[in-house]
């Protein structure tokens, strides 16, 4: 669901404004989500705090990033932004140190951080800092992508700390908000819909509002709640490797060397900071809540 929505995404933004494909996945996970919502019999959450909650995750877990990747996409292959999106875990790692009970750093967690974000340096490179100079340079799409981690990363803390709640009335609500947010980004931004929008880039819009959005929001839910901020961090082994994949297999990219390296070494960084984790380990707290 997650990794494969950055090759949707590229061939997406290949025909449209990335505001008129963020727009579009929000409004068709909205509309998935409601009806599954009323087929299920669930209401809409209740409460103020609830509420402000679905908002703030609403604007940082959905409309900011979408918008950040979908943009920064237009300037990098699927697997770089993929492989980008590996900081997320360590960025989580930090900020549940301060935001959530349990969760303090270690000093294995601490080399994790520091191995993972010299990754990051590898990953944008020297040739990305001396092609600074304009608003579509490399470097500058690698940071809007790394600013869409950032903020999941701190969706993932707001998910963990909200007051409990179903997951689909909870994903109706905030995929809801963030809907309406990106239909009047757009609106007032004057952002056009082609009238012959090409078959791929609709099917990719659709993959992404049902699969990687709807569904995904749902799943993603369920998971915090269950595991919490730092084990959900961990699908980021797979989400670059199958990102990297997907473009190589599908679209037909290569990616540089440099790239290959920033990924091992992101990789190498969450490793490490696993290896640091005190209590019982994220599988057994899985299993012991489902009991």
């Amino acid at each position: 669901m997650w990794g494969s929505s950055f090759a949707f995404t590229k061939v997406a933004v290949s025909a449209l404004a990335p505001e008129a494909v963020v727009a579009a996945r929000l409004a068709i996970a909205a509309v998935v989500l409601a009806a599954v919502g009323v087929a299920l019999g669930r209401r809409l959450p209740r409460g103020r705090r609830l509420w402000a909650y679905s908002a703030a995750m609403a604007v940082v877990g959905n409309a900011l990033p979408f918008v950040l990747i979908s943009w920064g996409q237009q300037g990098i292959s699927s697997g770089l932004a993929g492989i980008l999106m590996a900081v997320m875990p360590l960025t989580t790692m930090v900020l549940a140190h301060v935001f959530v009970e349990g969760e303090q750093l270690t000093p294995a967690k601490v080399a994790g951080f520091l191995v993972g974000f010299a990754g990051v340096v590898v990953l944008i490179g020297p040739e990305a800092l001396l092609a600074l100079g304009g608003s579509r340079s490399a470097l500058v799409s690698q940071l809007a992508v790394l600013g869409g981690a950032v903020c999941y990363a701190v969706n993932t803390i707001l998910a963990r700390r909200r007051p409990p709640a179903d997951a689909v009335a909870t994903a109706a609500g905030v995929t809801a908000i963030a809907a309406v947010l990106m239909a009047l980004v757009a609106a007032a931004g004057g952002t056009p819909w082609p009238v012959d929008v090409p078959i791929p880039a609709l099917i990719a819009v659709g993959v992404l509002g049902v699969m990687s959005t709807a569904l995904a929001t749902v799943v993603y839910f369920r998971l915090v709640a269950a595991a919490g901020p730092s084990f959900l961090s961990q699908i980021n082994y797979l989400i670059p490797l199958w990102a990297v994949g997907v473009g190589v297999a599908v679209m037909g990219e290569r990616p540089e060397w440099s790239a290959l390296g920033g990924l091992v070494l992101v990789l190498a960084g969450i490793a490490l900071s696993e290896r640091g984790r005190a209590g019982p380990s994220p599988v057994a707290e899985v299993t012991e809540s489902r009991r």
